[in-house]
């Protein structure tokens, strides 16, 4: 498994995100080849980060640190600070990065492109083929908005409180090729699938496939995609070991004949929504009876899930820790509001976000 981390660069003095995205990556040292090491992204007010393929969630949250901590000390050298936060608190006026990909973007999806500032957090699982892949995509969906929900870490966007706890999701959400994927049933359907994204404009290239789950264009691996970034690096290892378990459990049953099964997008959307509407501080979808329940319910039906994936791969205590962590002190949408209360400014959440992403 590998971490793929986007983060925002930030003013010292005030929180408001700052435009040198490509001066910070060169003195990172540059975009890196392979899947470890720093890069620009869409957007100048943002880096990104990605951790060499891990066996275990130690190494997984070790490389973490390592990245943040080399893209932090370059950032420092520009006058910034590195801040994991999955939108920004302060307002920003985003500008793109100079590439004709993302030129290109912001010319066919107009104010969806320009205004897009926003960071997730991208957990590759290793898969054998496609066929596996979309085995895989198949089975997880029910799950998905679960892991958003443990994830949720912006609830500000340009100054003011959205009354959302992943408002990430519900801008990323604004792509016409993002979102839940109905079943695919096979490598052809998902290929079928994502030719006719590029034949009705929905998207401008395979790349631009921006479903909640996918198949890795770079890597063979399964991409899980509805995370927003993390503040605490233990959260962002938690959230790979249930994404990791959860993508065994789906790649065990596709390999025993076990059918997917049948939810109706219009309930993953409604979960999706829940999730980034109130996180854990409310209730949860239940995906197959379509009925609302307790989050911690709804995340103890996870774990149950995934439980035989966890202790095949002797994450049970190092989930169960961290998960209790969470739960104890909140989400990152739970600590920025926090950081609101005490400090009374948005400057003040992004100074509490710096100090975090580095703890």
């Amino acid at each position: 498994m590998g971490v793929e981390e986007e983060l925002l660069l930030v003013d010292p003095d005030d929180g408001t995100p700052r435009p040198l995205g490509d001066d910070v990556v060169s003195s990172a040292g540059g975009s890196d080849p392979g899947p470890s090491g720093v890069e620009h992204e869409l957007k100048r007010e943002q880096v990104e980060l990605g951790t060499e393929p891990q066996q275990g969630l130690s190494e997984v949250g070790a490389e973490l640190r390592r990245l943040r901590g080399r893209l932090a000390g370059a950032a420092e050298r520009h006058g910034l600070r590195l801040a994991a936060l999955a939108t920004s608190p302060a307002p920003v006026a985003p500008t793109a990065t100079r590439d004709a990909r993302y030129e290109r973007l912001d010319r066919e999806y107009g104010m969806t492109a320009r205004e897009l500032l926003c960071n997730g957090c991208h957990v590759h699982v290793a898969v054998e083929s496609l066929d596996e892949a979309v085995g895989v995509i198949d089975r997880v969906r029910p799950w998905l908005a679960t892991l958003t929900a443990l994830s949720t870490n912006s609830p500000y966007w340009q100054g003011s409180d959205t009354g959302y706890a992943s408002y990430r999701q519900r801008v990323w959400s604004r792509w016409p090729s993002a979102g839940p994927s109905e079943l695919f049933g096979d490598a052809a359907g998902y290929r079928a699938a994502v030719d006719r994204m590029l034949s009705c404009g929905a998207a401008i290239d395979e790349q631009m496939a921006y479903l909640d789950v996918r198949a890795s264009q770079q890597w063979p691996t399964v991409e899980l995609r509805v995370l927003d970034v993390c503040l605490d690096v233990e959260h962002a290892v938690l959230l790979a070991g249930l994404g990791r378990a959860l993508v065994a459990t789906a790649a065990r049953d596709w390999h025993d004949g076990v059918p997917p099964r049948q939810v109706r997008i219009e309930v993953l959307r409604g979960a999706a929504w829940r999730a980034a509407r109130t996180g854990l501080a409310a209730d949860l979808v239940e995906p197959f009876s379509a009925s609302l329940v307790p989050a911690r319910e709804q995340v103890d039906r996870l774990l149950t899930h995934v439980g035989p994936a966890l202790a095949t791969y002797g994450d049970v205590e190092a989930v169960r820790d961290r998960l209790d962590h969470l739960l104890g002190h909140g989400t990152g949408a739970d600590v920025q509001r926090a950081a609101f209360v005490r400090c009374g400014s948005v400057a003040g959440v992004v100074a509490d976000a710096v100090r975090r992403t580095l703890a």
